[in-house]
């Protein structure tokens, strides 16, 4: 049996040469035993992980319309709020990326309608747990830079946000997404998402919530990141540092 790293087809056409090169006869048990490995790797199926693609679902769940976006080893799930703040109309989408483990990646905010129409469309990582691509996937504890002004859009999210310390109104920021997909999840359960038929119409490529129940990529994600409960360190205005309790 086979305990080491993976053997790629490359490692058998390298050995097959250098049985070549050291005038190894083609009928020797050694070209017999490559041929048998390679005929074993070409039969083998590519992991669901890694052939699923992308993939990007909405619809309606827990009185909020969500977008979720599938796509390897990764989900971000994104809801819009809008509002109205010192008689001026404002919408901002929120997204939230987490890992395989279900912790967050990042937080990042679209003002599609901003309070201040030169900034229309603009993107703010609001928090960005440092080098996540390349950290543990299930830790616990993770530094983080976080966006020192924050855009007042967030407003239509909390309208008492702003008075909040600045390590709650973080934790909170993560915290919303890990609720939003522990609902989401619920409302898959009971059979209460909808929002089928707007989405056709809006946009033909994007996918069901509800086909969310036979995405193996995703449900795994979204269940480890339904447990999860973060809590916020600030060590100065721009960096942060991220625990998890639960999961």
């Amino acid at each position: 049996m086979h305990v080491g790293p993976p053997v790629h087809v490359t490692e058998i056409v390298s050995a097959r040469d250098y049985l070549r090169q050291s005038d190894f006869s083609p009928a020797s048990d050694y070209f017999g035993r490559l041929a048998e490995l390679q005929n074993r790797l070409q039969s083998r199926t590519q992991p669901a992980s890694l052939t699923h693609g992308k993939r990007n679902y909405g619809g309606e769940a827990a009185g909020y319309w969500m977008q979720l976006q599938s796509a390897y080893d990764h989900v971000i799930l994104s809801t819009c709020y809008e509002g109205e703040f010192n008689l001026k109309r404002g919408r901002i989408k929120v997204s939230c990326r987490f890992n395989q483990s279900g912790r967050i990646d990042f937080v990042e905010a679209k003002l599609l309608r901003s309070l201040h129409p030169v900034l229309n469309g603009a993107i703010r990582k609001l928090l960005t747990v440092k080098q996540f691509q390349n950290v543990r996937k299930d830790w616990f504890e993770a530094e983080a830079f976080v966006l020192e002004v924050l855009p007042q859009e967030l407003v239509f999210l909390y309208h008492d946000i702003f008075r909040c310390h600045r390590d709650e109104l973080f934790a909170w920021l993560i915290n919303i997404g890990h609720r939003l997909v522990g609902d989401l999840l619920a409302h898959l359960r009971a059979q209460l998402v909808n929002g089928r038929a707007f989405q056709r119409e809006k946009n033909p490529d994007q996918l069901c919530l509800e086909d969310l129940r036979k995405d193996n990529v995703a449900l795994p994600i979204l269940t480890k990141a339904a447990s999860l409960q973060s809590s916020i360190e600030i060590t100065d205005p721009k960096n942060v540092i991220v625990r998890y309790s639960g999961g």
